[in-house]
């Protein structure tokens, strides 16, 4: 007997969406199941209801790609949008298989933004819950003191909350810059340089260099290329995910 899932779970096992997105596109009205407009919470039965999502079916991958973008500066991370600005997507259109990005990258920063067509591996990496680690090498202006490295290690207050303790260090200082190392164990909006203002620092650039331990390496920038099997599995084990091994 098949097992009913909810319909933005079974968007992002499709590679349509993440789980979140999913559920925007539900709200929007944007999704229809057996042809009638789905409804946030509504459940299908895979293998005998129908789901599209803009007039378009949509079928279960039968193989699930995982690949990594070293993320230009000036490209918002989405697969489409309204205003016409410059999208991920037209980066990885040649991706053997329609992935969707797995977390966000401001348009100011660049760096390694992963994606992928499985929902579950998308959601264990961006889910609050998990503390996957995410490094970043970031260059800020004019110069660092103790008092503000110590202010982003233990963490700075935003929106009311205190952002948890980050591992940062200087990795060169030149006249009116400096370069950090910057390591999150969360993942709020735009995390890193709103923690730098709040102690009067200003981010000149901003690249994300590893999440948990697959890095970015040689990559060219605007390149992507497939994640090995290794890398999968030690992002699933810093994730939590208890699977061995894909389908």
């Amino acid at each position: 007997m098949a097992q009913d899932v909810r319909v933005q779970k079974f968007l992002s096992e499709c590679g349509v969406a993440s789980r979140r997105k999913s559920e925007e596109l539900i709200l929007a009205g944007k999704v229809r199941v057996n042809g009638h407009v789905a409804q946030l919470g509504d459940k299908i039965d895979p293998k005998r209801d129908t789901v599209t999502v803009g007039g378009k079916r949509i079928a279960r991958q039968k193989k699930h790609t995982y690949l990594m973008l070293n993320k230009p500066r000036g490209f918002i991370t989405t697969m489409s949008d309204e205003m016409d600005r410059k999208c991920v997507a037209a980066l990885v259109e040649n991706a053997p298989a329609k992935v969707f990005p797995v977390g966000r990258l401001d348009r100011d920063s660049e760096g390694l933004l992963l994606f992928t067509n499985d929902g579950d591996f998308a959601n264990a990496l961006t889910h609050p819950s998990r503390h996957v680690p995410k490094t970043y090498r970031v260059t800020v202006r004019p110069s660092v003191s103790e008092a503000q490295l110590t202010a982003l290690t233990q963490g700075v207050i935003l929106d009311a909350r205190k952002t948890a303790p980050a591992e940062v260090r200087v990795i060169t200082t030149e006249e009116n810059r400096v370069v950090l190392e910057i390591i999150l164990y969360e993942g709020r909006n735009r995390q890193i340089r709103r923690m730098c203002e709040e102690v009067g620092l200003e981010v000149a650039r901003l690249r994300r260099t590893a999440v948990g331990s697959v890095k970015l390496g040689m990559l060219k920038i605007g390149d992507w290329r497939e994640l090995t099997e290794d890398e999968v599995r030690r992002l699933e084990l810093a994730a939590g995910m208890e699977r061995a091994k894909k389908q």
